[in-house]
């Protein structure tokens, strides 16, 4: 099956099955999956901008979300990160792409998120550093990361 090239928009840009699809994804292993019944809905998708991949069929492949966290410390955040197709590098692909985005569209300092605690590993690639001890959100151990990109 092939994927479709990465697209970024703002959410008052994508269109009903593209949102559809991105919450289908993310609830799809964030709740069903991660068997972890939270509010996704979290009213931050409405100022974000989305990057994801779709399947030939047009269901989301990968996704995220990027949105400044702290405009005044020019904090960008990263999150709802979901591959559904898992091996082919797409997780990484997105994460990269996001990072970039933030870098420079967005302007970005630094980007914060905050990692499921075996996924630390997957964020480190692109450069995160975990920069506090773990706590559990919504019953699954997590820790904050911080990128860095003012020097860079």
């Amino acid at each position: 099956m092939g994927f479709s090239d990465i697209i970024i928009k703002h959410f008052d840009e994508l269109s009903n099955d593209e949102l559809y699809e991105i919450l289908r994804a993310r609830e799809a292993v964030f709740v069903v999956e991660q068997n972890c019944p939270y509010f996704d809905i979290d009213g931050k998708d409405k100022e974000s901008f989305h990057i994801f991949i779709k399947r030939e069929d047009g269901s989301a492949a990968a996704c995220l979300r990027v949105f400044m966290r702290d405009i005044d410390k020019n904090i960008a955040q990263i999150g709802r990160v979901v591959t559904t197709a898992r091996g082919c590098g797409l997780g990484g692909r997105i994460l990269h792409e996001g990072v970039v985005f933030a870098r420079e569209k967005l302007n970005a300092a630094g980007i914060y998120l905050e990692a499921q605690c075996y996924a630390i590993g997957y964020y480190a690639k692109e450069g995160f550093e975990v920069v506090s001890g773990e706590f559990l959100e919504d019953g699954i151990p997590h820790v904050k990361m911080f990128l860095d990109l003012k020097d860079e």
